[in-house]
């Protein structure tokens, strides 16, 4: 249960109203509602679980859980849960682990035993500020926040048996932003692990210059419910209801580990990241991105899922490659054991369909082996003839445009925020389409040649197009499917873009990249490219009258790069 503040709630968030109820945000509102109810009896239920279980009698480790109040650099009251080895002599390799956003620190406390329990390390996971029973306001892990990490290393180093030159930090989401960023602060921090962090927080909330509208609700509404927002998160809840994002892409700099990549360089610290390929809160591709600009000891693992879903029963002390894979990390890099860390690639990547197994790169660009560069033909209106209309080839075709209608969406989708990722990595549903349902008349559709013994699409596919709007912003979105015999298609990747500021009937040259994916085609099926102007994940700018041209000129055909391993 939640305990009482010593501080007043803040004043309810002014604005604008939301989105409409039937909006992106409308499910995620109402399931977010039930968000503090189903946290407190979950983590209840881990709290009997960790500090209940009987000891195996076979262990020479135990731990010990403690409940304290950390008082941070301003004073601000940090509730924190300690996990102390027993029987075992110190000093203790050191982790920190702020919570993830909306959640208390117990949500670490599973894996934090058995970190404790089965390799001696002192652990602290603490509730970050802002929110549940800690104090002060949510700042989205700015400078108060990496303030308050080293408090917490402070006073773990005075008040437990921590070695002061042995220390880690890892986290969920939030907890794992924070931890990149006090690594490029604080150098006492030697290595850290990010599951499902960010790098660059503007890309992850305005990806090619559109709202993430499902992300955006999601996270304004759970920070309201389980926490206190502080001035600069009622800021930007303000703005974003009037349909304003710079005062998110104002503060999202000095958030984002990507701005201080040359000072975690500097400092050397060891920096191991996992993420799902279907993130839908931070988008994989500003992760890759991010990880080729590390020159320290690095580790990267892309697997199925969605925001969290990866690590979240890991966290709870169930098995998971993805806490093991930590587990080895700070072994390795703080204990100085010799295990898999110094064999294997640095770079791990699972294929986000099927049942295949882990492959192994010494860096990410190895993942891609080699692409294949499609020009698009005419697209055609042609609902029947599907396979053939919109062709992608070999040789560029020029000279031609197509031009759609805007404003009202088609089957082509990204999916929901959270289940669709889910259910990728669950249950190997992906998120579908039947192709020969999408309007052309309201998307340009294009379809390639079946692959007879099937193929592995590995890397980031990138497209160029040449748009021509009728209004100073519109939205498009891009689809890479694909698709069996009758058309059926399951999504690899998608990215959306939106021309701002433009000259209405001037043409754009657009050349972007669709998010990263490992996905294995199966034997017959082909690829499938869609462009449309809806999707019920994004704020589109796109507007019911209006209209886009897509056109392939000489200087820049319209076309796809798709990498295969």
């Amino acid at each position: 249960m939640r305990s009482a503040r010593n501080t007043p709630r803040s004043a309810p968030l002014t604005g604008d109203p939301s989105p409409t109820e039937d909006g992106p945000g409308s499910g995620l509102r109402a399931a977010a509602r039930l968000l503090p109810r189903l946290l407190s009896c979950v983590m209840a239920a881990v709290l009997v679980s960790v500090t209940l279980a009987p000891t195996p009698a076979s262990a020479a480790i135990g731990a010990t859980v403690d409940y304290e109040t950390i008082v941070s650099h301003d004073g601000t009251r940090l509730k924190a849960k300690v996990i102390t080895p027993t029987g075992v002599e110190g000093p203790h390799p050191l982790l920190v682990m702020p919570a993830a956003w909306g959640t208390p620190h117990i949500l670490y406390v599973g894996a934090a035993a058995k970190l404790a329990h089965e390799s001696g390390y002192q652990v602290v996971a603490y509730t970050s500020r802002g929110f549940w029973d800690s104090g002060g306001a949510i700042e989205i892990a700015g400078p108060e926040d990496r303030a308050d990490a080293g408090a917490v290393i402070d006073w773990a180093l005075e008040n437990t048996d921590a070695d002061p030159d042995r220390i880690g930090m890892a986290g969920i989401s939030y907890g794992g932003g924070i931890s990149l960023l006090t690594a490029a602060e604080d150098d006492r921090v030697r290595a850290v692990a990010s599951l499902s962090g960010w790098a660059d927080l503007a890309v992850s909330l305005y990806p090619d210059q559109t709202i993430d509208a499902q992300s955006a609700e999601l996270l304004l509404l759970a920070g309201s419910l389980t926490g206190n927002p502080g001035t600069t998160l009622r800021e930007v809840d303000s703005a974003y209801r009037r349909g304003d994002i710079q005062p998110a892409l104002d503060m999202a700099p000095d958030r984002s580990a990507a701005t201080k990549v040359d000072a975690i360089n500097a400092n050397g610290t060891a920096v191991m990241m996992a993420h799902a390929w279907n993130d839908g809160i931070f988008p994989v591709g500003h992760i890759t991105d991010f990880y080729e600009e590390l020159d320290v000891p690095k580790r990267l693992m892309l697997t199925p899922g969605d925001h969290a879903t990866q690590e979240a029963f890991g966290a709870l002390g169930l098995p998971s490659e993805v806490w093991e894979a930590l587990a080895d990390w700070f072994d390795h890099h703080l204990k100085g054991e010799d295990n898999e860390v110094d064999v294997d690639g640095p770079v791990h990547v699972k294929p986000n369909n099927g049942r295949g197994g882990w492959t192994s790169h010494p860096d990410w660009p190895s993942v891609t082996a080699d692409t294949e560069q499609y020009y698009l033909a005419k697209p055609s209106t042609d609902w029947f003839r599907w396979q053939s209309s919109g062709a992608m080839e070999s040789a560029p075709s020029t000279g031609w445009n197509y031009r759609f209608r805007t404003g009202i969406g088609t089957p082509a989708e990204s999916g929901t925020l959270m289940l669709s990722g889910a259910l990728q990595q669950f249950f190997d549903i992906p998120t579908g389409v039947l192709l020969p349902t999408v309007d052309r008349y309201r998307a340009a559709v294009w379809t390639g040649p079946a692959y007879p013994d099937g193929a592995r699409v590995a890397g980031a596919p990138e497209v160029t197009f040449t748009f021509t709007p009728t209004t100073a912003n519109q939205s498009v979105y891009v689809y890479l499917y694909a698709v069996n015999g009758n058309g059926t298609g399951s999504l690899l990747s998608h990215t959306p873009y939106t021309l701002r500021d433009v000259a209405p009937g001037e043409p754009v040259t657009v050349n972007t990249e669709l998010a990263p994916v490992v996905w294995d085609v199966p034997a017959g099926h082909r690829l499938a490219l869609v462009v449309d102007s809806r999707d019920a994940r994004y704020r589109s700018e796109s507007v019911v009258g209006d209209q886009v041209t897509v056109t392939s000129p000489e200087g820049a055909p319209a076309q796809i790069t798709v990498p295969f391993a």
